[in-house]
């Protein structure tokens, strides 16, 4: 990319697309259990979700820099991001973040009425998510309550609104996915939060956590399994549901907390657990 540009594409972590995959992958969950019978998912649907998860994404990083520049300075993984290295100021932040929600904006008011205001309700916990880490042990928990209302949002918008007999049990499954990743991730800075005075499931559950990470797994397991029986999934899903089940353990039994690196690999990992889990929706339905 252009020098000019790099710092805003930086910004919006456009290099580091695991993130955008973890946000979208919930929004096709939901698309896909929509379809109906024998039909493949919405690809038009799947399209405009991509682009959203791409611009809501970066606009959540770039107000988590906002937010954190303080201390991203003070810790040697985020030092260099785009404002804490002073590579781009708070008002042009605040310009790059308005234009990234103009754009999730024209996305939103593609879709039906309902699923507009169902959008829109998800921008409270957007702007709030960073300060969380300040006040409780749990930011992941709002982390995930945010990074999976694709899983309503998909559903609404191709049913019009939600089953919340189906959709309720696949958001409690992400928010649990997301405890889960996003607690491995949060290994990786322990030391440093400790230092600076940040809080973390990580720093909650400390010598604990692959025992809070296996009660998460299962409940999101079970929630997966209600949603699928709410809407007469198949075999191939409740297949995919057992295969997301091995990779979880997997994950968990290998995972080496004090390893930054291996908590890096771990959590990048997670975009296969989406994605085996999207295919056997498609397989399902199929």
């Amino acid at each position: 990319a252009p020098a000019p540009l790099q710092p805003y594409l930086r910004l919006m972590r456009l290099h580091q697309p695991t993130g955008t995959w973890l946000l979208y992958l919930p929004c096709t969950w939901s698309i896909g259990l929509a379809a109906g019978p024998g039909c493949l998912p919405d690809w038009r649907m799947l399209s405009l979700f991509g682009v959203g998860a791409v611009l809501m994404r970066g606009a959540g990083c770039t107000i988590n820099d906002m937010w954190d520049r303080d201390y991203d300075r003070q810790v040697a993984r985020t030092a260099s991001r785009p404002l804490a290295a002073g590579d781009t100021s708070i008002f042009q932040s605040l310009v790059f973040l308005g234009g990234q929600l103009s754009l999730a904006l024209c996305l939103l008011l593609c879709l039906n009425c309902y699923s507009i205001i169902l959008g829109a309700a998800s921008l409270p916990l957007v702007i709030t998510y960073p300060l969380m880490k300040r006040i409780t042990y749990w930011p992941q928990l709002v982390l995930g309550l945010t990074f999976n209302w694709g899983a309503l949002l998909g559903w609404s918008a191709i049913k019009g609104s939600c089953e919340w007999s189906v959709c309720l049990p696949l958001y409690l499954a992400g928010v649990m996915w997301t405890l889960v990743y996003d607690t491995i991730y949060a290994h990786q800075d322990k030391k440093d939060d400790i230092m600076i005075g940040v809080k973390s499931t990580a720093l909650r559950f400390k010598e604990d956590t692959k025992q809070w990470l296996s009660g998460f797994s299962l409940a999101m397991l079970l929630s997966l399994c209600v949603a699928g029986m709410n809407c007469n999934q198949t075999f191939p899903y409740y297949s995919a549901v057992a295969a997301v089940g091995a990779h979880l353990a997997h994950q968990i039994y290998t995972l080496d907390i004090d390893k930054p690196e291996d908590c890096w690999k771990k959590f990048s990992s997670n975009r296969t657990v989406g994605i085996l889990l999207f295919i056997g929706i498609v397989l399902g339905n199929l």
